[in-house]
């Protein structure tokens, strides 16, 4: 079964706007947000000071699908709703 794997920069609502969007798809079983495996770490020092609170964030996101079709599918409609929400898009292979 292919799995697709992505890295979606922006905020809460539009992770889970894809999240959705990609889970309404017929076929689709198994999407999943992946924790960060190595959490940035934020402290108050001057180094962090200019860095916003309401920056985007990076979110990974894998989906299972059944074939290569699907996946296909998952992959153009993940981009256009990430798109529509001006947030970015990465397929990768693995995180």
């Amino acid at each position: 079964m292919p799995m697709v794997r992505f890295r979606l920069i922006g905020n809460r609502a539009d992770a889970d706007a894809v999240i959705a969007t990609v889970h309404g798809i017929d076929g689709i079983e198994h999407v999943e947000e992946i924790d960060d495996l190595i959490p940035g770490m934020r402290d108050d020092s001057s180094s962090s000071e200019s860095v916003s609170d309401s920056e985007g964030q990076v979110y990974s996101i894998e989906v299972d699908t059944p074939n290569d079709q699907l996946a296909d599918t998952v992959r153009g409609s993940a981009e256009v709703i990430a798109n529509d929400r001006d947030a970015g898009i990465e397929f990768v292979d693995e995180f």
